[in-house]
């Protein structure tokens, strides 16, 4: 794919990208905004080098601390890069953006420096509108580099005029899209961003399973002495307007057979393989668990690992990156159709349901490794997310970015290496890994395959829900990809704002 972007081939020094593809748990707690002080406007990148470092600690503080709550984190990675995207349209030879027609930049001005720029102020826009309570954050973003963020020009031939308008078009696109970034009015009239408009109701409660075939909410530890009880999370994620194709409703999974509780054997043996695998995990397929859990470490950093390495230039970043991003977000939309639909019962609660106080083989907590313990005091090694089972997102998730990635670069090959301290795991603190440990995932496919079966061997999911999605959610891809192409060559319509579905 990589002959429909741009002349321009300056890259990012491979040095500046170190840090962000060999994280860590240390990573988290160490990327700092002030390496932005140096950045370089004609040989950088900052969507890497300052908007990223800005972006992901909030993220992690304010969005989803483990960075596991995938409708909300990939709004924002989305909307990020579609602003990335259409204030960067204009010095491409062809593309037009998706909100916005912005006409084309001459050739001599295709400079790093004005593409930055452009993307630095598409970025603040839409930042400012999804995450406005950390204006001052992203006020220092601007500052930190130089840029001024009172400047609101619209001059279309100026990078800053273009990152305004793009910005502002993205954030107009997006607003209405079904997803309620602005919030219903509760009785004191204040808004409450991305509540639930659809009135959905789990059919058991925390504290009872009536109904062993359809979700229980989770009563999940926050604290010393606190917890939580699980709500669904944005179930109107299902009703929010896609970029590549037009209805969800085209697509579906099949019933769930293995989860109805009266499908006793099937019901039992899924329930069984998810404590083989707990009682079988190895510190591999936990570090696995926690990183695919983690959508900004393995979905965002896999796509620059995977720019960088294949040559990518700096407008070929940002287009693989919207690509990747937009892949996974329409992807989700039809996951959260299928979870809606079916509301099917984690294993949890399974597990609890068959054997009660019963003894059972698994793994039994940070530290603690593989014990007899009994099934109603069972945990998986990830904590549920706050949704029904089936089908998997992340597996879905996965197929989607990875087939979108494969289709623009032209290959199954990655190559993307993943760097653990001993002792760096989040669940397992101080106890996992033993010793510094490694892996690099070779292909796209090792990838989509390890990212499935880690919502298994973490207890999770069931073994039905990530085939299903292994075999449905790669289309995603390939529509976000013809849906790119589109925008690419030029030929795809101007967009309206959304009005929802």
């Amino acid at each position: 794919m990589k002959t429909v972007g741009p002349v321009s081939s300056q890259k990012l020094p491979l040095f500046k990208l170190l840090p962000l593809v060999c994280f860590s748990f240390i990573f988290l707690n160490t990327i700092s905004v002030n390496a932005q002080e140096a950045f370089d406007f004609d040989s950088g990148n900052a969507a890497i080098e300052v908007v990223i470092p800005n972006v992901a600690p909030v993220v992690f503080t304010e969005v989803s601390p483990s960075g596991g709550d995938a409708t909300l984190v990939l709004r924002v990675t989305t909307l990020v890069t579609n602003s990335w995207y259409d204030a960067t349209a204009p010095y491409h030879p062809t593309a037009v953006g998706v909100y916005s027609r912005l006409g084309r930049q001459p050739a001599a001005e295709s400079s790093n420096r004005n593409i930055n720029i452009a993307l630095i102020y598409a970025s603040y826009r839409v930042l400012n509108s999804l995450l406005p309570k950390q204006r001052p954050q992203w006020r220092s973003m601007l500052q930190s580099v130089g840029l001024n963020p009172d400047d609101n020009s619209e001059d279309l031939n100026t990078a800053v005029g273009l990152g305004n308008v793009a910005g502002n078009a993205v954030v107009e696109g997006r607003i209405n899209d079904g997803m309620n970034q602005l919030g219903n009015e509760d009785r004191a009239h204040n808004p409450t961003p991305y509540a639930d408009y659809t009135n959905y109701k789990p059919i058991n409660t925390a504290y009872r399973l009536l109904f062993p075939s359809r979700w229980q909410p989770d009563i999940q530890r926050q604290g010393m002495g606190i917890y939580k009880v699980q709500q669904f999370v944005t179930p109107q994620y299902a009703l929010v307007e896609p970029y590549s194709y037009q209805a969800p409703e085209d697509f579906q999974v099949p019933y769930p057979i293995n989860s109805f509780v009266f499908n006793r054997r099937a019901y039992r043996q899924q329930a069984d393989e998810v404590l083989i695998a707990s009682a079988n995990l190895t510190e591999v397929q936990k570090l696995k668990s926690e990183l695919f859990d983690n959508k900004i470490l393995s979905l965002g950093f896999s796509a620059v690992f995977a720019a960088q390495s294949q040559g990518l230039s700096l407008l070929e970043f940002i287009q693989l990156d919207f690509l990747t991003n937009m892949a996974a977000f329409d992807a989700g939309i039809f996951v959260w159709q299928e979870k809606r639909r079916y509301d099917a019962v984690r294993p949890f609660s399974a597990i609890r349901y068959l054997y009660g106080d019963q003894l059972v083989t698994a793994w039994g907590g940070p530290g603690q490794g593989t014990i007899q313990l009994p099934a109603n005091e069972w945990k998986s090694y990830l904590e549920e997310a706050d949704h029904p089972e089936y089908p998997s997102a992340s597996t879905c998730f996965c197929n989607a970015h990875a087939q979108s990635a494969r289709l623009y670069l032209g290959t199954d090959a990655l190559f993307y290496p993943v760097n653990y301290p001993a002792g760096s795991s989040r669940i397992e603190p101080g106890f996992t890994p033993s010793t510094d440990t490694s892996f690099t995932f070779d292909s796209w496919t090792e990838f989509v395959d390890d990212c499935g079966q880690s919502r298994v061997w973490s207890g999770v999911h069931f073994q039905a829900a990530v085939d299903e999605s292994n075999k449905i959610c790669p289309v995603f891809g390939d529509m976000a990809f013809e849906y790119m192409t589109s925008l690419i060559d030029g030929s795809a319509s101007a967009r309206p704002p959304s009005q929802g579905r």
